[in-house]
């Protein structure tokens, strides 16, 4: 089935559920392909991607459950949220995991069912692919901005290939017992991950999209009145 532009992006929500389906490895392989496409400043190209099936799959998930459910220390390399987040993003983060809760039953006086939902990010949602994503730790800031505009082209590459998918930044708490599990080499920072698959349509985790700012909220138009 083929989309155009508006539709993909459209039709593009973040998946946490998904079907058992098999992905074939040409798929992923397209996939990455389309998103090494991408526009990176002086061609630097940015980011790597890991992707894992079957046995390679269940095990780093293993790896990721247990240092949740040990308590492990949160080992972030990077600076995900900024340091001291304002009201209004505070109010704009509550209303995204409110909407999620809701969708999944999960009252906002269960503290125990949203630590449950929220260890499945350690389980890539239990999606037959999970990607780590990764980038070079002597890369610049800017090169990080290179890479989101890589993994959104995934996305949109999976969307196309009617796959659903969802970014993981919670799998960068545990970057280090990634990076060891993987044997990944010293120069690679474990920047996220990806779960990826056929998504589940009936299951609610997947029915709820969250809002978009409206246009003139970010955006100025300037000299077309002249």
């Amino acid at each position: 089935m083929k989309f155009d532009f508006d539709d993909l992006v459209a039709r593009r929500r973040s998946i946490r559920a998904f079907k058992k389906d098999r992905i074939e490895r040409h798929t992923l392989e397209k996939i990455c392909a389309t998103a090494r496409r991408s526009p990176s400043g002086a061609n630097l190209q940015p980011g790597k991607f890991h992707v894992l099936t079957g046995t390679s799959l269940e095990s780093l998930k293993d790896c990721l459950t247990q240092a949740a459910k040990q308590n492990a220390p949160i080992d972030l390399e990077y600076s995900y949220f900024p340091e001291k987040m304002s009201d209004a993003l505070k109010s704009r983060q509550r209303k995204a995991g409110f909407a999620l809760y809701e969708a999944l039953g999960i009252s906002r006086r269960d503290p125990e069912g949203r630590r449950e939902q929220f260890a499945k990010n350690y389980a890539f949602f239990d999606a037959p692919v999970g990607v780590v994503v990764t980038i070079d730790r002597d890369m610049g800031k800017g090169c990080f901005m290179d890479l989101g505009m890589t993994i959104m082209t995934f996305l949109l590459a999976a969307e196309a290939e009617g796959l659903g998918a969802t970014g993981i930044g919670a799998i960068a708490n545990y970057g280090p017992a990634v990076h060891d599990h993987l044997a990944l080499p010293n120069d690679e920072m474990v920047v996220c991950g990806i779960a990826l698959g056929v998504a589940d349509t009936q299951a609610p985790v997947n029915r709820f999209k969250t809002e978009r700012d409206p246009l003139d909220a970010f955006t100025t138009f300037r000299g077309f009145d002249a």
